[in-house]
């Protein structure tokens, strides 16, 4: 499949800087970034030091150097991420490294199983690879401070790679889990569900992690070890969460019909009298009203708070053309749509209503968001 146009670029979120593209991608720094850039020199100018003691000074700046090559290789697993999406032929506007490692923006959600899959696992297989190719250099790395930053590489990279693959959202491994689930129920919400849970049930793993450490490595925690673990269980939790609330909401989606929450529509000439087409409305019991073409083509719906700000001794001589909104692009829509077609619809083309059409051009009625939103609460 040929990699699809680049996406129209937009504005930065604040805080972040661009440093060039990457598979047809922004790559972006977070102003967080320079936070743990900075303490990964600090805490790594000791090990450089007695390595090469007499550095004084430029053990920080070996340190910041072994900070940028670490980003480096996590921007190898976002990238891959971004270079498997667009294969399945999805825009990725953005790479983005921050604090906590990177994130990849993907415009819309995958269509299967499988597309869920591999663009998932793809990024912690990189960093394995990465991180075993570092292995391999570290056999015939000389003695010295390129030995140590090519033994940090190796650990961190294995590392991200397999805790990357731990089963729950918002974790690489989330993802694969979902995919597995969605494969087999043949429902991504209950996919998402699953992940999420097991998120959550991570999270509370990096929580206590702190406490088994001695038990472990035979080494204390101190505060850093705590803090470190409070924040990304917050930020596991977080997203866990965030995505078990998505899961729940969008499986009620499905349930959404436009033409079940449709209101009874009057279609009338837009050059009628204001007062006529409010007289026709009621004798229908219509709830809304959309002005017509000779032929039937809808192009207006009436706005109910100009109707109602217009004095009733005014209307036998206005147009109901005067007081409905133009039928733009977008606030037409087909009668069958449903679901997540229809959300997205509306997401598109915000309005308060929408008219719904038959196959043939003809008004079927109204749609009203706020029926669609108090139908998806219910």
């Amino acid at each position: 499949m040929p990699d699809p146009a680049p996406p129209p670029r937009e504005s930065r979120p604040p805080g972040t800087f661009k440093l060039g593209t990457i598979a047809g991608s922004d790559v972006l720094v977070s102003s967080s970034w320079f936070v743990i850039a900075g303490l990964i020199a600090y805490m790594y100018a000791p090990v450089v030091e007695r390595t090469q003691p007499g550095l004084g000074v430029w053990k920080y700046v070996a340190g910041l150097s072994f900070a940028v090559i670490l980003y480096g290789s996590i921007l190898l697993h976002e990238a891959s991420h971004a270079i498997v999406a667009r294969r399945f032929g999805f825009q990725v506007r953005s790479i983005t490294l921050h604090f906590l490692g990177g994130m990849t923006s993907i415009e819309g959600e995958s269509r299967t199983p499988r597309q869920e899959f591999w663009i998932a696992v793809v990024g912690p297989l990189t960093s394995i690879a990465v991180g075993g190719a570092a292995v391999g250099l570290w056999f015939v790395t000389p003695d010295g401070l390129l030995r140590v930053a090519v033994y940090g590489l190796a650990t961190a990279n294995l590392l991200v790679g397999v805790l990357n693959l731990v089963p729950g959202l918002p974790l690489d491994g989330g993802r694969v889990l979902k995919s597995l689930v969605w494969r087999a129920t043949g429902n991504v919400h209950r996919g998402t569900v699953a992940a999420g849970w097991g998120g959550r049930v991570t999270a509370g793993a990096v929580l206590l992690w702190p406490l088994l450490q001695k038990q472990i490595f035979g080494r204390p925690p101190d505060v850093f070890d705590f803090l470190i673990s409070l924040l990304i269980a917050v930020f596991l939790w977080s997203g866990a969460t965030a995505a078990i609330a998505s899961g729940r909401l969008r499986s009620r989606l499905p349930d959404l019909r436009a033409r079940d929450l449709a209101r009874r529509t009057l279609a009338v000439p837009d050059d009628l009298p204001l007062s006529e087409a409010v007289r026709r409305a009621q004798d229908a019991h219509a709830g809304s009203i959309v002005t017509v073409t000779s032929s039937g083509r809808p192009i207006g719906v009436v706005n109910e708070a100009a109707l109602l700000a217009t004095p009733a001794d005014r209307r036998p001589w206005v147009a109901v053309s005067t007081v409905a909104r133009t039928l733009d692009e977008g606030l037409s829509l087909p009668v069958a749509i449903n679901g997540e077609d229809l959300v997205l619809a509306i997401n598109r083309n915000p309005s308060a209503e929408y008219v719904l059409v038959e196959d043939d051009g003809s008004v079927f009625g109204v749609l009203s968001t706020a029926d669609v939103d108090r139908a998806f609460r219910q």
